[in-house]
């Protein structure tokens, strides 16, 4: 088995294109930030509006399947009950639903809409900015986002547990594409380079974030060196989980983030402006269910400029190269639920997550800059990675929770890296569950090499347009997705409903008064 993955063109292909980005980033970084943003104008000049209108078309399409007929069908056998108890599920999905991008982002976005406007008209840093800041925050990291891993775990999800298949988009694809080894090659190295790039985007965010908070708490200096260090320090620190199979270290990690994370969003939601988080949560739904369609199909034609482009088109092309990998986790987690429920869990669970987390942090921020001046929004606005810390100077144990939070994004880091590895092993492996290690080392370093070429390359814009170019070519799998989805579940005997089986059982006892009356 070590020997055969070479022989595969999905690992080779994939591996090798790459490879070549991180050879060209390292030897030749201005000439590869200069083409990477010439690339980046380009898709998003002339495609922005296809990633808008294929996440709203995903949206509507996953409700109308969610309440149809189809619903009811389970993630397995028809018997199959869900793997793990709803509280568990509910844990893993929250789990799933947070990460090292939303603990970047839970400050730094809110405030910087509220330092730069959405909208022409609106003044800065006024009340009137701070509530569309809220509610646009609110709409990034709402069910927009987990509409694209919901297709792609649904997808997934029916072909291992009820078809007993791999779960490569390749496979998934079938009805649609057909079985040739070439296509399916190919729509498998487009999976596979779409993972990587929104991996190392993550990875290269969280980096990014560590280094600021290092130079607040610590007075190290912003630098490409620095982060290199942390991408060693990751790196090594995830392959030797991911090659020593230490499946108990993992959960342990898994574990500590959770209780990191729900520690500190507890203490934040205390000793922070508590009736003020609470008021700007509520607040912000409504105003994220008021917008939500203007917001979703909003594009400026008339006016031009770039918000648009680096806020809402960045985040879908984020999550759609990221989907491949997310939509794995889910339908791991989710075997035994229905249609139904898959749907509804994975598209309000973590955006609700989401939500509270950034009306607790973002929400400290804004108060403290309104009511007291404190700046936070200026200093995010000279840099975005110090967000999260500036907001700590303004609270009690304000070291104590810098550490911690150094510590919960490196965690999240080192899981989501180790998790990564593997699904990327296993993709290009033709979907081996027991990839061999040699390939999971391969990926490791490549996902840390590229990651670490896109810093020294151009910094968060470059991890920016890697995730915005790999994503547009998947962002066409993911429409076709709902045609091959609906296809397999036509070819679906559906289960009977209780109202059905109720109907049924009266008819029957009907008929039976019937033939005693006459007997």
């Amino acid at each position: 088995m070590e020997k055969k993955f070479w022989n595969n063109p999905v690992f080779s292909i994939s591996a090798a294109i790459i490879l070549l980005l991180v050879v060209l980033g390292a030897i030749v970084p201005q000439k590869f930030g200069d083409i990477a943003g010439l690339l980046f104008d380009f898709t998003t000049d002339n495609f922005g509006w296809f990633y808008l209108l294929a996440v709203f078309f995903l949206i509507l399409f996953l409700i109308l399947l969610a309440v149809s007929k189809f619903g009811g069908i389970r993630l397995g056998g028809e018997d199959e009950r869900p793997e793990f108890p709803f509280i568990t599920w509910i844990g893993m999905l929250f789990s799933a639903g947070f990460g090292a991008g939303l603990v970047f982002w839970g400050v730094a976005e809110p405030m910087s809409h509220f330092y730069t406007t959405p909208f022409a008209g609106v003044e800065p840093e006024t009340e009137e900015a701070a509530r569309i800041a809220m509610g646009y925050a609110f709409f990034h990291w709402g069910v927009s986002q987990w509409s694209v891993f919901a297709i792609v775990g649904l997808v997934i999800g029916f072909l291992q547990f009820r078809k007993q298949k791999n779960g490569l988009v390749s496979t998934a694809l079938e009805p649609v594409t057909g079985s040739k080894p070439a296509v399916k090659s190919t729509v498998d190295i487009l999976a596979v380079v779409a993972t990587v790039m929104g991996i190392a985007t993550s990875l290269g965010l969280g980096i990014l974030q560590m280094n600021g908070g290092l130079n607040i708490v610590f007075g190290m200096t912003n630098s490409f060196a620095i982060q290199l260090l942390l991408i060693a320090i990751i790196f090594i620190t995830y392959m030797l989980s991911s090659t020593t199979g230490l499946d108990k270290g993992i959960r342990y990690l898994s574990n500590l983030n959770m209780g990191l994370a729900i520690g500190l969003l507890l203490f934040v939601f205390v000793t922070g402006p508590t009736v003020f988080i609470l008021e700007t949560f509520t607040l912000a739904v409504g105003d994220y269910i008021t917008n939500f369609v203007q917001y979703s199909l909003r594009l400026t034609p008339y006016k031009g400029g770039t918000w648009i482009r680096d806020w809402t088109i960045f985040y879908w092309a984020w999550a759609i190269a990221w989907s491949p990998f997310v939509g794995a986790f889910v339908a791991r987690v989710s075997r035994g639920r229905t249609i139904r429920e898959f749907i509804l869990g994975v598209m309000v669970i973590p955006p609700a997550i989401a939500c509270l987390w950034i009306a607790t942090f973002g929400g400290t921020a804004l108060w403290n800059d309104l009511n007291r001046g404190t700046g936070i929004a200026e200093a995010v606005h000279a840099d975005l990675t110090a967000a999260l810390f500036e907001t700590y100077h303004h609270l009690p144990l304000t070291t104590l929770l810098s550490v911690l939070s150094l510590l919960l994004i490196f965690t999240f880091l080192v899981t989501s890296a180790d998790s990564a590895t593997y699904i990327l092993a296993s993709m290009t492996t033709k979907g081996d569950i027991d990839p061999p290690l040699l390939v999971k080392i391969v990926w490791g370093v490549l996902m840390s090499a590229i990651a670490a070429v896109l810093l020294y390359s151009g910094g968060l814009e470059a991890l920016q347009t890697a995730s915005l170019i790999s994503a547009l070519p998947f962002t066409v799998l993911l429409l076709l997705l709902i045609v091959a989805i609906l296809q397999l579940l036509k070819k679906e005997p559906l289960p009977i409903r209780k109202r059905d089986l109720r109907r049924f059982r009266r008819l029957e006892q009907a008929a039976q008064k019937e033939k005693e009356k006459k007997k």
